[in-house]
């Protein structure tokens, strides 16, 4: 009888990492993003169905001040440069940019949450006023719990990439799917910038108020 030929190869060599569609963590972050975004399009969608009821909007109340808003838009899309540059750093392996670009990513959001709790101040309405104040309430607090999973996130990251395990090849897939999740953070936040501040500055209601 004669035994089949079995071939061997020495596998100890292989990356023990990957980037992009190579890596599960990637599609992982990608899976959530379709589904988290879902969830913002069906809550535009509530949006603009509770607009379809009414005959003025927004009902009983002006529409939300335009500045931090538009102040919260602007620092989002500057944010994505150094984003978009520690991402680069950590698919290069670079452990030093890596480790600075995560530090300046944790202090950009802060101002980013400061902005937020003066857009919650200046809606003009209270989210248990109406349907259009609790819709209008729940827009902006499902895009803060967002911008602040992030952040948590690169905090984490951050502290440990300054560990003795930060230069692992794992962390550096981290942070670049890190990366990748605030480009959602960031780009999310425009339709829903429109949906609340000018979409009651386009009706009837708006422009009365």
């Amino acid at each position: 009888m004669t035994l089949p030929v079995r071939f061997t190869r020495d596998l100890s060599e292989l990356p023990t990492h990957a980037f992009g569609t190579r890596s599960l963590t990637w599609w992982g972050v990608v899976g959530f993003m379709l589904i988290e975004g879902t969830g913002f399009a069906l809550a535009i969608a509530a949006y603009f169905f509770l607009m379809s009821q009414e005959q003025l909007w927004p009902p009983s109340a002006l529409p939300p001040k335009l500045l931090w808003g538009t102040l919260t838009l602007a620092v989002m899309l500057l944010s994505d440069i150094p984003n978009v540059w520690v991402k680069k750093a950590a698919e290069e392996e670079r452990l030093r940019d890596t480790r600075i670009g995560l530090v300046i990513m944790s202090i950009v959001v802060i101002p980013l949450l400061v902005l937020r709790g003066f857009e919650f101040a200046n809606l003009n309405i209270g989210w248990d006023r109406n349907a259009y104040g609790s819709i209008l309430w729940a827009l902006l607090l499902l895009h803060t719990t967002h911008l602040l999973t992030d952040w948590v996130d690169t905090l984490v990251l951050a502290a440990l990439m300054f560990t003795e395990h930060g230069g692992e090849g794992r962390r550096f897939v981290d942070t670049s799917e890190n990366g990748l999740y605030w480009h959602f953070v960031v780009l999310s936040w425009i339709p829903l910038y429109v949906v609340i501040y000018w979409v009651p500055r386009m009706t009837t209601g708006g422009l009365i108020g």
